[in-house]
């Protein structure tokens, strides 16, 4: 384990600085709100997460993310006379991390990318609110519901300078039983350095 931790290590902060070049950007971070459609169920989970990235090359990117999806409410009408509404919350939640390449077109102020990236989804039930505590102890991944999660997805970047915004799409495949498709669609700004 403490040697894989010094490898990820390696690889995230010093092959970066050999490697990079010597014009445009090497660093990319942001924050971005997602929303996760649970195929077998069909529940949509919307979320916040964060993102960084280095440039291994100009045009390949290694890219770690995360993120938080909230509780999710839902509405049941009664057909009777009354005609009323019923308003509850699932208690249902999850936690991903993801990290891989991410390939780019080369230059200019809008980028495409393609990226495949590997992970864990950890689903949580809960009726306790979601805190700092409880969204760090989702990552003890021993648990029985955390999922080992294949990530292919593409989006486009746009830029002013340094800041800019992305959208990504792709299909976050958690494995229980087989593979579990579903969509998972990202947006929010990002910064380069």
């Amino acid at each position: 384990m403490t040697r894989t931790f010094c490898f990820l290590f390696a690889v995230l902060f010093f092959v970066p600085g050999v490697l990079a070049q010597t014009e445009g950007d090497h660093f990319n971070a942001g924050l971005y709100g997602n929303l996760l459609r649970l195929e077998p169920g069909d529940v949509n989970l919307a979320g916040v997460g964060a993102r960084v990235s280095f440039n291994v090359v100009p045009i390949v990117q290694l890219e770690a993310e995360s993120a938080c999806n909230f509780d999710q409410a839902y509405s049941t009408p009664f057909h009777g006379p009354s005609g009323t509404v019923s308003i509850a919350t699932t208690n249902f939640r999850s936690v991903d991390a993801l990290f891989g390449p991410k390939l780019e077109t080369n230059r200019g102020p809008v980028r495409l990318f393609v990226t495949a990236k590997g992970g864990f989804i950890n689903f949580l039930l809960s009726a306790a609110p979601a805190t700092i505590g409880s969204y760090t102890s989702s990552f003890g991944v021993r648990g029985a519901n955390a999922y080992a999660v294949v990530y292919p997805g593409g989006g486009a970047e746009a830029f002013w300078g340094p800041i800019g915004v992305r959208v990504d799409i792709g299909d976050e495949i958690y494995f229980n039983n087989g593979g579990h498709n579903n969509l998972k669609v990202a947006f929010g700004p990002t910064i380069r350095f």
